[in-house]
C-alpha cells in the first residue's frame, strides 16, 4: 500500500494548524509527530474553525491508542493506518469523526545549483510509521502493481534529484527502474536475491570510474617502482604495463571494481612508508650527513608594549596618553613634551563614557583627590582608536582585578568556505581579525582571546591535521598552547573549540551534535555541526553550518535552518523542551548561509566598486527573510562594511567569478555575502561585537574567511558573603500579580505555564488559565491570575546572584502537553519591592508564536542586597539611566550595547504587544 499521505512527520503544531485551516472544512484532519513524547502521535482535527489535537501513545507492547475524553474506552491498533479508520466512525470520542485527510504537499524537486545536493521536497519519502508501505508490501503484490511500484520509485528519482549533474549516472538507473526493476523483483519472489539487473546498471553506470581508476592506479605503481630497491642485472625485467595496454581484463563487474578501490587504498597508504625507507637507506649507504634540525623552543610570551594614542583635548589642545597594560597605568601628556603631566593607575579610573552622537570622543572619569573626582574628554582620530584605547583598559583593568573568576571574556569566531583546497602556511590576518571591513586596531589586534572558534566548510584536511594547524598557528601568533575544548565534524564541515590553559577548568557540561540536510536529510555535504558548555556559571552554544547554494533557494535556506533548529542536541537535558535559541546565555552561528543579493550581477558589482554597501545590504537574502521573521529571530550580526565574500577567483581577490560552466549550462553565482556571524544572547546580559569583516590577503578559495570578535559578560559560581546562621535563612521570592498571553493557534485548548530556571531546584508549573477568549480568529487570548501562579523561591537569596539569572517560561496546553511557545525573563530589572511590568516574545522550533506580558517582583531580604559592580560596567555610554524607585534594591543595569537594530518589519515596543498582529487586542489601528 502507499505511504499515507495524511501522516505528515515532524512539522509543527503552527504549520499544521495553517494546513487544517487551508482545508476548511469540519472533519479535515492530519497526523503528526508529537513534540511533547517521543515515539508518540498527535492527531489534529479541524471543528467548528478550532484545531483539536490528541495524543496518540503507544504502550508496552507497541500498539497505539488515542487519549480521548473520560468514559470512552480506550482502542488499541496496531498501526496508524488501523487507528485511522477505525476512527472515521462516529461515537469514538472525537469532537467529529475523521472525514477528510489532508494530504502532504508535494515540493517541487529542488537541485542544489553547484551540484552537490540534490534533494527534494523534505517530506517526499514519508512512510507510515507502524505498518506502512515496505518491500514486503510490494512482493506481494501483483503486477499491476508492481508497475504501478516501478513508476513510483521512477517519480521519487526525479524528485530527489532532478537536472543533477550526474544526469548520466541518473539515466542508467531511471532505465533500470522503467525496464529491469519488475524481473529482479520477479526473481526475488522466486527466492533468487541477487538482484542480477541492478547489478549489470550498477557495472554499466560505473564504467567511467573504472577508467579513472585504472589512470589513477598505474600513476601510482609508476611512482613505487621508482622508489623500489634496484634490479639485478641479471633479474628478469619486471613487465611495464600501460594504462592503455593493460593485458585483457575479465568482464568488469563490481567486485572487480571494488579490488581496484582497495588497491588504490592500499597503494596510498603503503606509499610514504616505501618513499621515507627508501631515502633512509639511500642516506645510509651514502653516508649523506642531514643537517640536525633542533625543535624550536616556543616562543615565550611577551609583555604588551605600551601604547601611545594622539589625541585632542579641549577644543584644540593637542596630548598624547600612554597606556601601559602591564603596569596599570594611563600618562597624559603634552604633544611634544617629553615628560607625562598627569599619570592616572588603572585602580584610580572610576568610569569610562563613550559618546554616541561623536564616535571618537571618550570622557575618563577619575579619582584625584579623596572624595573629589575629574573627568576629561579625550578626542580620537578615528572610532577605530577609541575602540582600541577602550579595549586596551578593560584589559588593564582585568589583569589588575583581585578576582579569582573573570566577569568578562573576549571571544574569537571565524567562519570560513575553504573550497575544498588546503589553507595557506599562514592565516595570521583572519586569526588576528585584520583585512576588511570592522577590524582590529594593530594596537589590540595580537591581544589573545580566552575563547577561539572556528568554523569551515568544504574543509579537505584531516580532522586532526586541521586541529593541530589551528593550534600552531595561535601559538606562532600569540605564544600561547591553546587546549582543545571541542571538535565535531560533518563531513567536510568542521567546528573548533579552542581555549586558553588557565580556561580549561572553567569548561564543563561540554556537549557536540551535528545535522544532515543534504539529500532526503541523510547526507552530510549540507547541515550543521554544533558545541555548547558551560563556561563557569554561563553557557555557550556554537552553531557552524553549510546551509543549501543557489540564488533561487531562498526557501530552502530557510528549511535547512528550521532543520537543524529543530534536530541540534545542544545544552541542558532539562532544557530539550525548548527552542534552541533560548537554551543559551549567549548563542553564536554562523557559516556559509549561502543567502544571495537579488539584483542584476553587473549591478552588483558597480555598488562593490563604489563600496556602496548599504544598497546591496537591500537586497540581501537573509536581510530581507529575518525582516519577514522567517529565519533568526531575534538574532543581531555587526555592521557589514566589508565588499561580499563570494565567488572571488582563486588566487586573487581583484575580481569576481560569477560565470560558473556546468554540464548543463552556465550558472550565474553573483557576488554575495553568503559567509555570516550571527548571535543571541538572553535579555540584560552583556555582549558588544568589537569587529566583523574579513581578510583580503587569503586567496585559495572562492570565499574570503570572515571574522568576529566579541566581549562577553560571564558569570561564576557564587558563594554567598554571609555564611548561614544557627535560624532558618530569609528566602528570596518570586511572585507574579498577572500574566496575560496570546498565542497563534486555532485551537480552543487549556494551557498551564511552566516556569525553569538555574536558580530554582526544579520546574514549577502554573495552573490552568483563568480567563480566554479568541475574539479575532487564529489567535487565542490566555489570563493567568495571581492565585493561579506560582511563587517562586530561588536556591539563593543574594541580589548579587540573583540579578545574573533568567527565567524561561514556557507556555503547554494541559491537553496535549506541546509547547505553544517560549520565552526569556531577565530577573535583574524585576528586583524591586514594587511589582514590575515585562513584555516579551514567545518562540517555538524557530517560529514566532506570541507575547506574553505581566507584572512580577524579586523580593530580595534586606541584609542579602549588597552588591558589586561587573568589570565591563564601568564602560557605559553618554545617555544616563532613569532614576531608581525610592528605598527599592537596585541592580546594577548592563550598559546599552550598540547591536545591530531589529528587523524593520518590527515596529518598536509600543504600549500593546509589539508584534502588529497582537494591536487588534489593544484597539490599536
Amino acid at each position: 500500500m502507499a505511504a499515507a499521505s495524511w501522516y505528515h512527520r515532524d512539522i509543527s503544531r503552527v504549520v499544521a494548524e495553517e494546513l487544517l485551516a487551508k482545508a476548511g472544512r469540519d472533519g479535515c484532519f492530519l497526523v503528526r509527530d508529537s513534540e511533547s513524547v517521543s515515539g508518540a502521535y498527535a492527531l489534529c482535527l479541524l471543528f467548528q474553525r478550532h484545531v483539536h489535537t490528541y495524543r496518540i501513545l503507544p504502550d508496552d507492547e507497541g500498539l497505539l491508542s488515542v487519549q480521548t475524553i473520560q468514559g470512552i474506552q480506550a482502542k488499541c491498533f496496531r498501526n496508524l493506518p488501523d487507528l485511522i479508520g477505525a476512527y472515521q466512525q462516529p461515537n469514538n470520542g472525537l469532537v467529529t469523526p475523521l472525514l477528510y485527510p489532508v494530504h502532504r504537499a508535494r515540493q517541487a524537486a529542488d537541485e542544489d545549483s553547484d551540484g552537490e545536493d540534490g534533494r527534494g521536497g523534505r517530506h517526499v519519502a514519508s512512510t507510515v510509521p507502524a505498518g506502512g508501505a515496505g518491500a514486503g508490501a510490494w512482493l506481494g503484490a501483483p503486477v499491476a502493481g508492481r508497475t504501478h511500484i516501478s513508476q513510483q520509485l521512477h517519480q521519487r528519482l526525479q524528485e530527489q534529484v532532478h537536472s543533477s549533474p550526474a544526469s548520466d549516472f541518473m539515466g542508467f538507473m531511471a532505465e533500470y527502474l522503467n525496464h529491469h526493476l519488475q524481473l529482479d523483483l520477479e526473481a526475488l519472489r522466486h527466492g533468487h536475491p541477487q538482484l542480477r539487473h541492478l547489478s549489470t546498471a550498477l557495472v554499466t553506470a560505473c564504467r567511467a570510474l573504472h577508467r579513472r581508476i585504472d589512470f589513477t592506479l598505474a600513476g601510482l605503481e609508476t611512482l613505487a617502482r621508482v622508489f623500489d630497491p634496484p634490479v639485478s642485472p641479471r633479474s628478469p625485467a619486471r613487465e611495464q604495463v600501460s594504462p592503455g595496454h593493460r593485458s585483457p581484463q575479465p568482464p568488469a563487474d563490481l567486485e572487480l571494481l571494488l579490488n581496484k578501490i582497495s588497491t588504490v587504498n592500499h597503494l596510498l597508504s603503503s606509499l610514504e612508508k616505501k618513499v621515507l625507507k627508501s631515502l633512509q637507506e639511500t642516506v645510509s649507504r651514502h653516508n649523506l650527513a642531514l643537517p640536525s634540525v633542533a625543535a624550536a623552543p616556543p616562543p615565550a610570551a611577551k609583555p604588551l608594549a605600551v601604547q601611545s594614542f594622539e589625541v585632542k583635548v579641549g577644543k584644540s589642545q593637542r596630548a598624547a596618553l600612554m597606556v601601559d597594560v602591564e603596569s596599570g597605568t594611563v600618562a597624559i601628556s603634552k604633544r611634544g613634551s617629553g615628560s607625562p603631566e598627569e599619570t592616572i593607575p588603572q585602580d584610580k579610573i572610576l568610569q569610562l563614557i563613550k559618546y554616541q552622537s561623536m564616535q571618537s570622543k571618550v570622557r575618563l572619569v577619575y579619582d584625584r583627590e579623596p572624595q573629589r573626582s575629574l573627568s576629561k574628554d579625550f578626542i580620537f582620530p578615528s572610532a577605530r582608536k577609541r575602540e582600541a584605547f577602550c579595549q586596551l583598559l578593560q584589559l588593564m583593568k582585568i589583569q589588575h582585578s583581585n578576582l579569582d573568576e573573570p566577569d568578562l571574556i573576549s571571544v574569537y569566531v571565524g567562519t570560513w568556505n575553504m573550497g575544498s583546497t588546503p589553507p595557506p602556511r599562514s592565516l595570521a590576518s583572519w586569526l588576528t581579525s585584520r583585512g576588511l571591513g570592522r577590524t582590529q586596531d594593530e594596537t589590540t589586534a595580537c591581544i589573545p582571546h580566552d575563547i577561539y572558534v572556528i568554523g569551515t566548510q568544504e574543509n579537505s584536511l584531516g580532522d586532526r591535521e586541521w586541529v593541530e594547524f589551528l593550534r600552531a598557528s595561535l601559538k606562532t601568533l600569540m605564544a600561547i598552547d591553546y587546549r582543545v575544548v571541542a571538535l565535531q565534524c560533518l563531513w567536510s564541515i568542521k567546528i573548533v573549540v579552542l581555549v586558553k590553559p588557565e580556561h580549561e577548568r572553567r569548561i564543563s557540561h561540554v556537549h557536540t551534535s551535528s545535522v544532515k540536510t543534504g539529500i532526503a536529510n541523510t547526507l552530510g555535504n549540507k547541515g550543521a555541526v554544533g558545541v555548547s558548555f558551560l563556561f563557569n556559571g554561563t553557557s555557550f552554544g556554537f552553531v557552524n553550518c553549510h546551509l543549501a547554494s543557489g540564488s533561487e533557494k531562498t526557501h530552502r535556506r530557510n528549511q535547512n535552518y528550521s532543520d537543524i533548529l529543530r534536530s541540534l542536541v545542544l545544552g541542558d537535558k532539562r532544557l530539550g523542551a525548548f527552542d534552541l535559541t533560548l537554551r543559551f546565555t549567549h548563542l553564536f552561528w554562523f557559516g556559509d548561509l549561502n543567502y544571495r543579493l537579488d539584483m542584476d550581477v553587473q549591478d552588483i558589482l558597480a555598488h562593490v566598486t563604489k563600496k556602496e554597501f548599504e544598497a546591496l545590504l537591500a537586497v540581501d537574502q537573509l536581510n530581507l527573510e529575518r525582516e519577514k521573521n522567517k529565519v533568526f529571530l531575534r538574532f543581531s550580526e555587526g555592521d557589514i562594511s566589508f565588499p561580499p565574500t563570494y565567488r572571488y577567483e582563486r588566487g586573487s581577490r581583484d575580481s569576481y567569478m560569477w560565470q560558473k560552466f556546468k554540464p548543463t549550462g552556465m550558472r550565474i553565482n553573483v557576488p554575495s555575502w553568503c559567509d555570516r556571524i550571527l548571535w543571541k544572547s538572553h535579555p540584560e546580559t552583556h555582549v558588544v561585537c568589537n569587529s566583523y569583516g574579513c581578510t583580503d590577503d587569503i586567496v585559495t578559495s572562492d570565499h574570503s574567511p570572515v571574522f568576529a570578535t566579541f566581549e562577553v559578560g560571564v558569570t561564576s559560581q557564587f558563594v554567598p558573603k554571609k555564611a548561614p546562621g544557627s535560624g532558618p535563612e530569609p528566602l528570596a521570592c518570586i511572585e507574579w500579580e498577572s500574566i496575560e498571553v496570546i498565542v497563534k493557534t486555532t485551537s480552543r485548548s487549556k494551557c498551564y505555564i511552566e516556569f525553569h530556571s538555574y536558580c530554582l531546584e526544579e520546574a514549577q508549573r502554573s495552573g490552568g488559565n483563568t480567563s480566554q477568549s479568541c475574539d479575532v480568529p487564529g489567535f487565542l487570548k490566555l489570563g493567568w491570575s495571581a492565585k493561579h501562579l506560582p511563587v517562586l523561591n530561588p536556591i539563593l537569596p543574594d541580589l548579587e546572584y540573583l540579578g545574573d539569572q533568567h527565567l524561561l517560561l514556557s507556555i503547554k496546553g494541559v491537553e496535549s502537553c506541546e509547547s505553544y511557545g517560549e520565552c526569556c525573563i531577565a530577573m535583574r530589572s524585576m528586583i524591586s519591592s514594587m511589582a514590575q511590568q515585562f513584555e516579551t516574545f514567545l518562540f517555538h522550533r524557530g517560529e514566532e508564536t506570541g507575547s506574553m506580558r505581566g507584572w512580577m517582583k524579586v523580593r530580595v531580604p534586606k541584609d542579602r542586597r549588597s552588591t558589586r559592580e561587573r568589570l565591563y560596567e564601568w564602560i557605559s555610554f553618554e545617555e544616563e539611566d532613569a532614576e531608581p524607585v525610592a528605598d527599592a534594591p537596585t541592580c546594577p543595569k548592563p550598559p546599552l550595547q550598540r547591536l545591530r537594530s531589529r528587523p524593520h518589519s518590527l515596529p518598536e515596543p509600543a504600549s500593546g504587544y509589539t508584534n502588529p498582529a497582537y494591536f487588534i487586542f489593544e484597539g490599536v489601528p
